[in-house]
């Protein structure tokens, strides 16, 4: 059993991608554990002293501010929270996504400014780590005072309510309970709020749509290489010199790439009798590097996050302090999800355009890709699919940073709305993995009817793996099923490029 500690070093996506990949169990390092209790103890002291109400602790929430509540209601408050706060509706968050949830909140709870109980975060590991996967929905959160409703939906089974996922079946928590021996967490002063207080929602689907258009940054490049090719096109737009005069970092490195890629190309070396290639070929470099710097500043703003401590209000026992403010915001989260989107879209974009020119029966290549057009449509229609998707994605680019409503009667009157930049995203990232599949089978075809010449070695041996899948195609035939084989393959493949 491979363990991951939770500790005072700092996650990174290599480390979330190896604890959720290979199945990693959580653990509470000592340092942790003392870390927690230690807080603990200090708001119980706190509040055994009285003093000054404490906002969350013992008195109401949002406008409710201003309402003291009585020491022996405190654990009924968490609880009343919890439950009030779970009205999440909308489509289930994926479980990949959840799982996510719960290793954030781990995390962020780890630190020991949040004043919970270390069963509580006992029992989140346990969760985690008999891959029991509470039910959370899209829809309820506005980004600020945290994901609030998502989160509640996260909380309900350590109180044993709520649904959950376990082998393999949507069932009541109490069933799970049942079958672990365990009792519902009696919550303590200040516990249900920073449950629910936090920016683990928008997190998770941040870093998860990092995690996978990394890769999908790079395929681009790849399948981009290979339709520039298959179209017969030019290679000096891609020169060095070029870059160096206008040296944006994604700029620089997709020219490297492109020109590593074909280095061996007997296509792209033969003579052209076109002097210059369409935008969607020649500035690969330029739309491909944009999206990248825009991703690297997306990745720096989540490497961040998920670091920090996002609940309200915040507890320091060392300097004897407990302050109320709004690192639940999760403006920083919005911005960069919605410049993710556009980061994406304009990979997708670029790559239908590279498709739909391939089609055209230029530069020696069939209309439509098929021997005998007419009688047969060739890859007419999914350059239509990819269209759809492509304009798909131009209404999800709807930047949901800008927008706000006032809640909770009007204590917060400005909110985030992170939470739908992030479901935003996700369908971003899911579309420009369909969009890059129909331009890689695309232009598949189109590279075979180049024999017997052939493009680099990399190349080769990137078809060759993708023929496994999908085969050239002759005559019309049903060929959504080779779509999703396509995807399939971007999933599965990985291909080894030098660091740039």
């Amino acid at each position: 059993m491979k363990t991951h500690y939770i500790d005072s070093s700092k996650l990174n996506f290599d480390t979330i991608k190896k604890i959720l990949e290979e199945n990693f169990k959580l653990e509470l390092s000592e340092e942790s554990k003392q870390k927690i209790i230690k807080c603990r103890e200090f708001l119980d002291k706190k509040m055994a002293e009285g003093g000054d109400p404490v906002y969350g602790v013992n008195t109401g929430f949002g406008a409710l501010y201003n309402r003291t509540i009585s020491d022996e209601d405190l654990g009924k408050l968490q609880k009343n929270l919890v439950m009030s706060h779970a009205c999440g509706t909308g489509e289930e968050v994926p479980h990949e996504i959840v799982r996510l949830m719960l290793l954030l909140k781990i995390q962020g709870l780890s630190y020991g400014y949040s004043g919970v109980q270390l069963i509580t975060v006992q029992r989140l590991i346990d969760l985690f780590n008999n891959d029991i996967i509470p039910v959370v929905y899209q829809q309820g959160s506005l980004g600020a005072s945290g994901d609030l409703a998502p989160l509640a939906h996260m909380a309900l089974p350590l109180l044993g309510l709520g649904k959950v996922y376990y082998q393999g079946e949507k069932v009541h928590t109490s069933v799970v309970y049942k079958d672990f021996n365990w009792k519902p967490i009696e919550l303590q002063s200040k516990e249900g709020l920073a449950l629910l207080n936090g920016t683990q929602f928008m997190s998770a689907f941040g870093v998860y749509c990092c995690i996978k258009v990394f890769k999908l940054s790079q395929l681009a490049d790849v399948i981009g290489t290979l339709s520039l090719d298959a179209f017969d096109g030019r290679i000096e737009p891609f020169h060095e010199l070029i870059q160096e005069i206008r040296p944006h970092k994604g700029q620089i490195k997709t020219a490297k790439r492109v020109r590593y890629l074909l280095e061996d190309s007997e296509l792209i070396k033969r003579p052209k009798e076109h002097i210059q290639d369409p935008y969607s070929f020649r500035c690969i470099p330029q739309v491909h590097g944009a999206s990248k710097d825009s991703i690297n500043y997306v990745a720096y703003v989540f490497a961040n996050e998920i670091n920090s401590v996002t609940d309200n209000p915040t507890i320091f026992p060392d300097d004897d302090l407990i302050i109320s403010a709004g690192n639940f915001h999760g403006q920083p989260l919005a911005i960069a999800l919605d410049n993710l989107c556009i980061a994406m879209s304009e990979l997708g974009n670029i790559s239908e355009r590279r498709t739909y020119q391939l089609l055209n029966g230029e530069r020696g290549l069939p209309p439509f890709l098929v021997a005998n057009p007419g009688l047969n449509s060739g890859f007419m229609i999914p350059q239509y699919t990819s269209a759809c998707i492509v304009s798909q994605n131009k209404q999800l680019c709807t930047p949901a940073s800008v927008d706000s409503i006032e809640s909770s009667k009007g204590q917060e009157d400005h909110v985030s709305m992170g939470a739908n930049a992030a479901t935003k995203a996700y369908q971003v990232l899911r579309n420009l993995e369909r969009i890059l599949a129909i331009e890689l089978f695309t232009a598949a075809q189109a590279l075979e009817f180049r024999r017997p010449e052939k493009t680099s070695t990399i190349l080769e041996k990137f078809i060759k793996d993708y023929r496994e899948l999908v085969a050239f195609i002759e005559n019309d035939k049903v060929m959504y099923e080779d779509i999703q084989q396509s995807i399939r393959y971007l999933r599965e493949v990985e291909i080894a490029l030098p660091e740039d």
